[in-house]
C-alpha cells in the first residue's frame, strides 16, 4: 500500500503523515516500536510534572495524550476496516487531557500503557488485509482511510517527540 494521498485524511492531519518516512504502513508501525521504546527510555522521572510554559501540558499529560490519541485513532482504524458506515465523532484532546488523571500516574505506568497501546495497534494492523487497509470512512467529519490512520498514529508520536526535545528538555 502506498503512502496516503492528501485526500485520504483531513488537512489538519498532514503534519503527522509528513513526519513519517517510507511507503508501507506495516513497516512503519513495526519500526515505530523501537523508536518509541528508545524515546520512552530517555524521559527522566523528575520531568514528569514539568510544563514548558503556563497553560501547556505537563509531560505526564503529554504522555496521556499520546495514549488517548493512539487509542482513538486505532479504534477508528478498526471500525473503518470492519465496514463501519456511520461517521465517527471527533474528540476534544484538551478535555481528555484534563480528565486523564495524568498527575496521579507514575512515569512507569504511563510508559507501560503507551507500550501496550502501541503493541495493540501493531497487532491490529498486522491482522489486516489489503482491503482493510484501503477501506475508507468518515472521522471528525472528514474522509479518512485506514492506511492514513496508520501513518497518522506513528506520525503523531513522532511530532510530539520533536516537541519534547524542543520544549521539555
Amino acid at each position: 500500500m502506498p503512502r496516503p494521498l492528501a485526500g485520504d485524511y483531513a488537512p489538519f492531519l498532514e503534519t503527522y503523515v509528513n513526519a513519517c518516512k517510507g511507503d508501507d504502513v506495516f513497516s512503519l508501525l513495526n519500526y515505530s516500536w523501537d523508536s518509541l521504546n528508545a524515546w520512552l527510555g530517555t524521559i527522566p522521572e523528575e520531568k514528569l510534572h514539568y510544563a514548558y510554559a503556563e497553560g501547556k501540558w505537563t509531560l505526564a499529560q503529554l504522555l496521556q495524550h499520546l495514549i488517548d490519541t493512539e487509542r482513538v485513532f486505532a479504534y477508528r482504524a478498526m471500525c473503518i476496516a470492519r465496514g463501519e458506515q456511520k461517521p465517527l465523532p471527533p474528540f476534544d484532546e484538551n478535555a481528555y487531557a484534563e480528565r486523564g488523571n495524568a498527575a496521579h500516574r507514575s512515569l512507569s505506568s504511563l510508559k507501560t500503557e503507551m507500550q501496550v497501546m502501541r503493541k495493540s495497534t501493531i497487532a491490529l494492523f498486522n491482522a489486516m488485509n489489503p482491503e482493510d487497509i484501503a477501506a475508507e470512512g468518515i472521522a471528525s467529519n472528514h474522509r479518512i482511510t485506514v492506511n492514513a490512520l496508520g501513518f497518522i498514529i506513528a506520525g503523531h508520536v513522532y511530532h510530539h517527540q520533536r516537541i519534547y526535545l524542543e520544549r521539555y528538555c
